[in-house]
């Protein structure tokens, strides 16, 4: 990793302690419409952008809404707490700053709309320390393909071999080493039941970023 000049960093669930946030909207989301949560259900729209991410539940729950309705909803839903409540994980600003004081090149690559992301990253002091914001939005495919990466190094100015990228999904993990990136799994409660995938299939692999300073 001390090799690697550029480091690409997912947000929920890496940087941000986000995902029980997220847990909860779809909770709220689907029982206003009579739905119990489905047990695969978040681990199937994790990986996408938005829009991929309401045209999937539209034509899983055969939903009457546009995608537009949807992806409104969600954001109206979760931009209170992006804007004022959800913390950074544990020594992750630490870890975010140090590389900084290194030198290193850094972006944020992230399935969540960049209305959200920006107010929490302004919030919780990273904005500054990176050099681009990357969003699913923004390329053709989501995080199972390394299109999100590929973008964030470019704008790094820096190729694959060059960068290492965090992530907390297994997808993640997988998109990243497809493009020949260095992927580092970071631990996230929420998505334990895939720990032996990430640790199994990440080059490196942390539980806290403690362990990095």
């Amino acid at each position: 990793m001390k090799d690697c000049r550029g480091m690409i960093f997912d947000l929920d669930g890496t940087l941000l302690d986000s995902m029980g946030v997220w847990s909860q909207i779809d909770v709220d989301f689907l029982a206003k419409r009579g739905i119990d949560l489905p047990e695969d259900y978040q681990r199937m729209v994790t990986p996408m952008g938005a829009r991929q991410a309401a045209d999937y539940t539209i034509e899983r729950f055969h939903l009457p809404d546009t995608p537009e309705m949807l992806m409104e909803e969600w954001l109206n839903m979760a931009h209170e707490e992006y804007s004022r409540n959800i913390p950074l994980k544990p020594y992750a600003y630490e870890y975010v700053e140090k590389l900084y004081r290194e030198g290193k090149k850094m972006a944020i690559a992230t399935s969540s709309d960049r209305y959200l992301v920006m107010p929490a990253l302004e919030r919780t002091g990273l904005l500054p320390m990176m050099s681009a914001v990357v969003t699913a939005a923004e390329v053709r495919r989501g995080k199972g393909y390394p299109d999100i990466y590929e973008k964030a190094a470019g704008e790094l100015g820096m190729a694959a071999a060059e960068c290492a990228v965090y992530e907390d999904i297994i997808e993640g993990i997988r998109g990243a080493k497809a493009g020949g990136f260095l992927a580092v799994g970071v631990y996230e409660k929420q998505n334990a039941e895939n720990y032996d995938l990430i640790r199994r299939e990440a080059d490196v692999y942390i539980h806290s970023f403690r362990e990095l300073l």
